[in-house]
């Protein structure tokens, strides 16, 4: 069976409803935390695709966390091997970063249920090239990327671009593994905290329009997921 490498970080999540997905396309993934030391199971050119989740990391605090310069040495070689590579927030802003784009503080932080808009070039991608042109998703960030020179944007909103495509490499930076149990493990701290009133209405905004979009907002990623499966053979 071929399989994915899955870059994941501490309390990052996991890659969620992507995995069904990557079951239904006889598709392995294998979890891999840089954070915690070791190695993935295998040599890196056995994996017939990489997945980079997000995380609490910043493009810019490498000092802080020294993992993050492998990562950002794996993403590189695996974008110049034009391999298949598919990333979510923090992941789409490393493809951007080592590409020759830009990762900068967004204008507003994005954090719940936002619209996202599906460019005309987005409707034409073998990969984000379905269901409607506006889609409700979860985001989680408070930064955004300028996509690499040569890209082209397929998803955006008012407040940043969503996706873009880089030779074989996406980028979203909205959350589309997400499932309910890593929501759970998000929220549970912010609606626990009442030193910060602001923060916990905005978590308790989360969870209350998890009934209204979580359902159809699985059903996307785990499609999305499928056809960027299909390109790791």
């Amino acid at each position: 069976m071929a399989e994915v490498l899955a870059i994941a970080h501490p309390d990052g999540g996991t890659v969620g409803v992507l995995a069904e997905a990557a079951s239904e396309q006889s598709l392995a993934i294998e979890h891999w935390i840089p954070a915690e030391g070791g190695e993935p199971q295998r040599p890196l050119d056995q994996y017939s695709g990489l997945v980079v989740l997000g995380g609490d990391e910043n493009i810019d605090q490498v000092d802080r966390y020294p993992y993050l310069e492998r990562e950002y040495e794996i993403v590189n070689d695996w974008i110049e091997a034009g391999r298949p590579l598919f990333g979510v927030c923090l992941g789409a802003q490393m493809i951007a970063h080592v590409s020759g784009g830009s990762v900068f503080k967004a204008s507003e932080r994005e954090f719940g249920w936002e619209q996202i808009d599906v460019l005309p070039a987005g409707r034409d991608d073998p990969v984000t090239g379905f269901g409607a042109d506006t889609l409700i998703g979860l985001a989680w960030h408070d930064y955004a990327f300028e996509p690499p020179p040569g890209s082209t944007t397929l998803a955006s909103n008012s407040v940043c671009v969503q996706a873009f495509r880089y030779g074989e490499a996406w980028g979203f930076q909205h959350h589309p593994e997400i499932e309910g149990s890593v929501l759970d493990h998000w929220l549970a701290p912010l609606l626990a905290d009442a030193s910060d009133p602001a923060r916990r209405e905005q978590a308790e905004l989360v969870e209350a329009g998890r009934a209204a979009h979580m359902q159809e907002w699985n059903e996307y990623g785990r499609e999305l997921f499928r056809r960027f499966a299909k390109r790791c053979r």
